[in-house]
C-alpha cells in the first residue's frame, strides 16, 4: 500500500483483475447494503473514441444515512461524497484501487472525530476486495 499525504490518494495492490475486483466490490457494497450509484470505464470510454487505456474503472457508492450527517457537519464534504474506488491497471500490469484517505478528507473539511468512522469503511472495503 501506498499513501501520498501531500493528496490524499492511498494506492493498494491487487491481486486480481480490474473487472474482477469490481466483482468483488459490487459484491460486498450488495452484502452490506451499500448503494452503487454508478460504475464508469474510463478504459471502455477511450476505447469508444479509439484511445487505447489501460483497464480503469470508477466506482461511486455511499449510504445517504453515513453521508449525510457529514454533509450536515461540513457541506464542503459534499464534493467528496459519495465515496469512490478507482480500480486501474497500471503500464505493467498490476491491479491497484486507489481511494481518498479519510483522515485527508477528515482534514479537508474540517470533520469532527466522531464522524470520521462514516468514511473509514473504505479503507477496509479496499482491502477486502484487493485480496
Amino acid at each position: 500500500m501506498t499513501s501520498h499525504p501531500d493528496n490524499g490518494i492511498v494506492n493498494l495492490a491487487a491481486s486480481h483483475s480490474v473487472d474482477e475486483i469490481v466483482a468483488r466490490v459490487e459484491t460486498l457494497l450488495r452484502e452490506k447494503g451499500i448503494k452503487l450509484f454508478a460504475t464508469i470505464d474510463h478504459s471502455g470510454e477511450a476505447k469508444s473514441v479509439g484511445i487505447e487505456m489501460p483497464p480503469t474503472k470508477l466506482l461511486i457508492f455511499g449510504n445517504p444515512k453515513a453521508g449525510t450527517p457529514l454533509m450536515l457537519a461540513a457541506p464542503s464534504m459534499a464534493i467528496d461524497l459519495p465515496l469512490k474506488l478507482l480500480i486501474w491497471e497500471d503500464s505493467g500490469g498490476q491491479t491497484w484501487i486507489s481511494y481518498n484517505d479519510p483522515l485527508y478528507l477528515q482534514r479537508r473539511h474540517s470533520i469532527p472525530d466522531n464522524l470520521l468512522a462514516n468514511i473509514a469503511v473504505i479503507g477496509a472495503l479496499a482491502a477486502n476486495a484487493a485480496k
